[in-house]
């Protein structure tokens, strides 16, 4: 059998013999290292085309309204790097940008799964490819549970039983697990979805699939792992300072032990921990009863092309050559995250460019179950209404109920019309 890359060598030669000359333009944002690197593909997946790509890329901050900007006076480039949460902020119905679907005669979409192009589709028109797949996994200090006599938790139980223990061997400063904003806001969603089997967000109607009692239910479990001293309290984190999880000395310290983040961060948040300390990831706690793990999966990113652009076969050119050319696959690296494509990753692989733990981290978020994670659970103005809500509930100002029945409605409000 032909192997992934053998193919994708072979789809490449074949796609140099119809070269013919484009200029196009490519945005995106990021550091320093994804900026070079994606120049650096672009010079050549520009050459084996014949095309000339403009880069124009910037850091995080102001892309979202550079984007918007653009695309009001559509003057966007026409490639785009875009973020899984603006597709139905910019495409409500699909037709924001181009439907790459028309072009899989030359993007080669059987590299992705059907998970993933479907997270990358609105209305059955696929507006962009992902470009790495991610979602949140438990990560624990494995040397802090052993040190404490205890093994790493598979369930909530299991993490809710370990902090008398740990306290009692280490010490009262010692927390087996950490939780406060994001971090506490996608606990409590991970946990409402296993319970009821439900997204946050109704793919169907846009509005709070759960009912006022379900969410109170997760509000109220958040306060048993802060009351139990699983974590500390949202106050507590914020008197601190809010610091950054890899920026926390007690982190760094293996006094906090455990985690719920994006499998992305692995090498971010394990890097500044003191010697001796060893980081694992691990399958998502579950509670009794559940009908899904609940899995948090969604694209880092997507690339796109502009539906006002003079030559999208040029620019789905460009894309699949820089996702699924094993030349531009080792140029770009791991800069955009573990690669969703499956030439990529086993480009990726052979090469030692990502690390064992990093695919482990990766796999566990692929393998996990699910009920879909709608974009909109990332809508600025649902996010909003829910920490609010939730950091007041975490201050003791509003009970389960009346935060549950708050952040419901505020979200239902907040979506009206989108």
């Amino acid at each position: 059998m032909r192997s992934l890359i053998a193919t994708a060598a072979l789809l490449a030669a074949t796609s140099l013999s119809t070269a013919y000359a484009s200029d196009l333009r490519m945005s995106w944002w990021g550091s320093d290292d994804r900026h070079l690197a994606t120049q650096e593909a672009l010079k050549l997946c520009g050459g084996k085309f014949g095309h000339t790509i403009a880069p124009e890329f910037t850091g995080w901050t102001g892309h979202q309204e550079k984007v918007t900007t653009q695309l009001a006076g559509r003057t966007e480039a026409d490639i785009m790097q875009i973020n899984w949460p603006w597709l139905p902020i910019f495409s409500k119905s699909g037709d924001g940008f181009a439907d790459l679907n028309q072009y899989k005669d030359i993007i080669d979409l059987s590299q992705w799964s059907d998970n993933d192009l479907n997270s990358g589709s609105v209305d059955g028109k696929l507006n962009g490819l992902p470009v790495s797949t991610t979602g949140r996994v438990f990560m624990f200090n494995k040397t802090t549970y052993e040190n404490a006599g205890l093994a790493i938790p598979t369930t909530w139980d299991e993490l809710i039983a370990a902090a008398p223990v740990m306290k009692e061997k280490l010490g009262q400063d010692y927390y087996p697990f950490e939780g406060a904003a994001l971090d506490a806001r996608l606990v409590v969603i991970l946990r409402t979805t296993q319970m009821t089997g439900k997204d946050l967000i109704d793919p169907t109607t846009h509005k709070v699939a759960w009912t006022p009692e379900e969410l109170a239910e997760g509000l109220e479990f958040y306060q048993t792992m802060v009351d139990k001293g699983v974590i500390e309290s949202w106050k507590t984190v914020a008197a601190g300072g809010n610091a950054p999880l890899h920026e926390n000395p007690e982190w760094a310290k293996g006094k906090i032990a455990g985690t719920y983040q994006w499998d992305s961060t692995y090498g971010k948040i394990s890097g500044p921990m003191e010697d001796g300390q060893t980081l694992v990831p691990v399958k998502l706690l579950t509670v009794e009863g559940a009908t899904t793990e609940g899995v948090y999966r969604k694209p880092s990113m997507l690339f796109a092309i502009s539906k006002n652009s003079k030559d999208p076969k040029a620019a789905a050119q460009v894309i699949n050559c820089m996702l699924n050319d094993p030349e531009a696959i080792k140029i770009l690296g791991a800069t955009r995250g573990i690669p969703s494509s499956k030439i990529a990753l086993e480009v990726l692989g052979k090469e030692g460019k990502i690390k064992p733990v990093q695919i482990e981290a990766n796999k566990i978020v692929l393998e996990a179950s699910g009920v879909g994670v709608s974009p909109l659970n990332e809508h600025p103005r649902v996010t909003d209404v829910f920490d609010s809500t939730f950091e007041a509930f975490a201050y003791g100002q509003a009970s389960a109920a009346d935060a549950a029945q708050e952040i419901i409605d505020g979200i239902n409000d907040a979506l009206t019309g989108i």
